[in-house]
C-alpha cells in the first residue's frame, strides 16, 4: 500500500490473478479499517498545503505523471492484459484514455475561476470562489482498473483535493502502478494515497463514517452504490456514483441493419461485454431483424477467445467464476423462455481455456421481455435482439429499465434522432455512434445508474466548493 508517500506492507497479503490463465501474478498488501483510517490521516494532513498550492504547480505534477504514463504505456498496458484479461490492443488505448485524463486536468487545474456578482444595493459586491472540498475517498472497479482510477485522480487533484484510494480486490497490481507514476511524478507525501484490500465492507465503512473524508466517489454495481450513499449521507458527505446500466441499441425502421450490425459487435465486444455502457439490449424492427441477426451473428462467429497477449484473440475472458455463472444463467433462462441461440451460448473449455474463465461470444434471438436478461445488467459477450413493431414502441421499451446510463440509436433521420436523444431517460446517447465518450465530455448516468458526471468540465466541479462573499463597502 502507499500511505503518506511511502510502500507499506502488512501481515496479510491476498493473491492477484490472471483470469485467462488461473496462475498467481503476485501477492499484494490486505489492508483494513487501520490502514485506511492512516490513510485518511495523511490527506487530511496534507491537505491544506495541497490545497494552498498553486495551480500551475497541481498542473505541472499531473503533466509529468501524464507524460510517465505514456512513456510506460507498453508495461502498463501488459500488466493490465494479464491482471484484467482484455487483449493488448485494448489494454494499450486504455492506458492513453486514462493519460488523457491526467493532461485534460492538468489544463483545467488552471482554470477554476469564481465569479463577481452584481449586488441589488449600490454598497455591496459579491465574490464567489472556488474551493476543493477537502479530502476525497475513491473506490474504483475492476473492468477498467487504469483509466478508471485516473478519471478520479485528476480532477480531484487539480481541485486541491488530496485522497485515499481503494481499488477493485481483482485488479490491485495495476492500481499499485499508477500509484508509482505518481510517486515518481513528485506528489507530495500524503496526497494521493492506496489502500488495498481483499475484503472492501471495513475499508468501505472506515471511508464513509471517518469526518475526515467530505467526499466519496466511486463506480461499480447499483447495489454497492446505493449501500454507500445511504450511508454518507448520514454523514452529509458529498458522493459522485457511476453505477450499473442495461444499455438499449436501437435499430429504427429506417436503418440499414447490416450497418448496425457492424455497429453492435463493435461495441458489444468491448472488454468482453463487460463495461458500464454496453449494449444489453438490441431492439431492432421486426422486418430488420433476419438481416440485422445475419450479420451480427457472422461477425461474432469470427470473434477469437483466448489470452489477450495472443495478437490475434479479440475476446478476453470474464472476470471470474462468479460472472461465468451469471451469464450462463441468463442464457439459460433465455433460451428455457423461448430465446434461440444463433451462435455461442455456453462456456468454452477447449484448447486450454478451461483453465480461464471464457465464455463463446453469443447473439440470442427471440428474446421477450419474461427473461433475466430483459431486465439484469449482463456484463458479458451476450447481445440479446429483441424485436418491436411500430416506432411509437421505442421509448417504451428503451426506458423500461431502473438504470439510466447509455443508449444507442440507429437511424439517418435527424428528426428522429433528435426525438429519441430528448426521450431517451439515459445519461448519454450514441446516435450512430458507438463510442459516444472522450476525457472532454461529461460521462454519468440517470436514475440508478448513478448521480454526477466524470470528465470534461463537469468532472473537477465535482471536486469543488462555492464560497460566497457579501462585500459591504462605503
Amino acid at each position: 500500500m502507499y500511505i503518506d508517500g511511502a510502500w507499506i506492507e502488512t501481515r496479510k497479503s491476498f493473491a492477484s490473478r490472471n483470469p485467462a490463465t488461473g496462475e498467481i501474478l503476485g501477492s499484494v498488501p490486505d489492508g483494513n479499517e487501520i490502514q485506511t483510517r492512516a490513510a485518511i490521516d495523511s490527506a487530511a494532513r496534507a491537505f491544506p498545503s495541497w490545497a494552498g498550492a498553486s495551480a500551475y504547480l497541481r498542473s505541472q505534477l499531473l503533466f509529468r505523471a501524464w507524460q510517465l504514463m505514456i512513456e510506460r504505456k507498453e508495461e502498463l498496458a501488459r500488466l493490465m492484459t494479464e491482471e484484467q484479461g482484455k487483449p493488448l490492443k485494448m489494454s494499450r488505448n486504455e492506458v492513453v484514455y486514462g493519460a488523457d485524463f491526467l493532461q485534460w486536468y492538468a489544463e483545467e487545474a488552471k482554470r477554476v475561476c469564481g465569479q463577481v456578482i452584481p449586488s441589488p444595493r449600490a454598497d455591496q459586491r459579491f465574490i464567489t470562489l472556488r474551493q476543493p472540498v477537502g479530502v476525497v475517498a475513491a473506490i474504483t472497479p475492476w473492468n477498467y482498473p487504469m483509466s478508471m482510477l485516473t478519471r478520479k485522480m485528476a480532477p480531484a487533484l487539480a481541485a486541491g483535493c488530496t485522497l485515499v484510494l481503494k481499488p477493485a480486490e481483482a485488479t490491485p497490481l495495476c492500481a499499485m502502478a499508477i500509484f508509482k507514476i505518481f510517486h515518481d511524478a513528485g506528489f507530495p507525501p500524503g496526497v494521493v494515497n492506496l489502500v488495498t484490500a481483499f475484503d472492501p465492507a471495513p475499508v468501505g465503512a472506515e471511508m464513509v463514517a471517518n469526518p475526515l473524508v467530505r467526499k466519496l466517489t466511486f463506480t461499480g454495481s447499483t447495489a454497492v452504490g446505493k449501500r454507500l450513499a445511504s450511508q454518507a449521507s448520514a454523514h452529509v458527505k458529498r458522493v459522485s456514483m457511476e453505477l450499473g446500466g442495461h444499455a438499449p441499441f436501437i435499430v429504427c425502421p429506417d436503418a440499414d441493419p447490416v450497418h448496425a450490425a457492424k455497429g453492435a459487435g463493435l461495441i458489444k465486444g468491448l472488454n468482453t461485454g463487460q463495461a458500464c455502457i454496453s449494449p444489453n439490449r438490441f431492439l431492432v424492427h421486426r422486418p430488420l431483424v433476419d438481416g440485422f441477426v445475419a450479420e451480427l451473428a457472422g461477425r461474432t462467429r469470427k470473434l477469437k477467445a483466448g489470452s489477450g497477449l495472443d495478437d490475434t484473440v479479440s475476446v478476453g475472458p470474464l472476470i471470474d467464476k462468479v460472472a461465468l455463472g451469471k451469464v450462463q444463467r441468463q442464457v439459460d433462462d433465455a433460451v428455457s423462455k423461448g430465446a434461440k441461440v444463433e451462435c455461442g451460448g455456453h462456456r468454452l473449455v477447449e484448447d486450454g481455456l478451461d483453465k480461464g474463465c471464457f465464455f463463446a461470444p453469443t447473439v440470442l434471438s427471440g428474446v421477450t421481455r419474461d427473461m433475466l436478461i430483459w431486465r439484469e445488467e449482463t456484463f458479458g459477450p451476450v447481445a440479446p435482439v429483441i424485436a418491436y413493431d411500430d416506432e411509437s414502441e421505442i421509448l417504451a421499451l428503451a426506458n423500461d429499465t431502473e438504470y439510466g446510463l447509455a443508449a444507442y440509436v440507429y437511424t439517418p433521420s435527424l428528426n428522429l434522432a433528435m426525438k429519441l436523444f430528448e426521450g431517451l431517460h439515459f445519461g448519454i446517447i450514441g446516435v450512430n455512434d458507438i463510442n459516444p465518450t472522450a476525457v472532454a465530455a461529461p460521462f454519468g448516468g440517470m436514475k440508478d445508474s448513478g448521480l454526477g458526471r466524470e470528465g470534461g468540465a463537469e468532472g473537477i466541479s465535482e471536486y469543488l466548493e462555492t464560497k460566497l462573499g457579501g462585500f459591504a463597502i462605503s
